[in-house]
């Protein structure tokens, strides 16, 4: 077993945060004013081939509201933690993974095959492929587990790893319509406008509910079985791209 050490700690995100979001943004709309930050703008790490690697096999496995929606979370994620958390050396291949693979327990055929919550089915299919088939180190791949299996563990109490705040921020930002104002306006439209979302509200919402008739314990159920597929659909920040192909 590797030895993890503070740099693979920050590197990788294993930084322990609040898992509440109010605190790590101290009661506060944002810690700084969000600037204007376009996609041209924001760097993703297609130069790391195990990035590559695993950005191909979610174009094939994930529909392609999913997958936009992935995308939309990677540079949600980035422009929040570009001037949220300006000091921060996260990864930002260790991030561009979690986000392309969040959502990957959600796919019709991996929702029927597990009893498991997709987060948790979603968790371990990720550590398998970047870890056991891709070689990707340690503490980079249960970095990535770690945050997908946490990604809508929302709550007040305890602590998470900084990366899975991160992914919990971007995800609600975008699902939601949550924390509106941590990232700005013109990256919220150009973000949309190079990943449209093509109904993705109606989408995630059928999806939560198809996972609550399948397995009635899902891990879901403790955001609402009504109240958070209807969160989704009545995301207002979102509604005017909901159109957008």
């Amino acid at each position: 077993m590797s030895t993890t050490t503070t740099d693979t700690v920050t590197l990788h995100g294993w930084t322990a945060v609040p898992r509440d979001a109010d605190a790590i943004l101290q009661g506060k709309l944002y810690l700084h004013k969000p600037g204007s930050l376009l996609v041209k703008d924001i760097v993703f790490p297609s130069d790391d081939p195990l990035v590559v690697k695993v950005q191909q096999y979610a174009k094939e496995k994930l529909p392609a509201q999913t997958y936009n929606h992935s995308m939309r979370v990677y540079y949600f994620a980035t422009a929040i933690l570009t001037h949220q958390f300006p000091a921060d050396p996260l990864s930002p291949s260790t991030l561009a993974l979690t986000c392309l693979l969040h959502d990957i327990g959600t796919t019709p055929s991996n929702l029927h095959a597990t009893q498991l919550s997709f987060e948790f089915a979603g968790g371990i299919l990720a550590l398998n492929l970047i870890q056991s088939t891709l070689s990707a180190p340690q503490s980079q791949a249960e970095a990535v587990c770690e945050a997908i299996i946490r990604h809508q563990d929302l709550g007040t109490t305890g602590t998470i790893t900084f990366l899975g705040q991160l992914i919990q921020l971007a995800t609600i930002y975008d699902n939601m319509g949550g924390h509106p104002d941590l990232v700005h306006a013109d990256t919220r439209v150009d973000v949309n406008r190079a990943f449209p979302r093509n109904g993705w509200s109606k989408c995630f919402a059928d999806t939560i509910k198809t996972e609550n008739g399948l397995k009635p314990w899902a891990h879901t159920t403790h955001l609402g079985e009504a109240e958070f597929p209807a969160g989704v659909l009545g995301n207002e920040l979102m509604a005017e791209y909901d159109g957008w192909r």
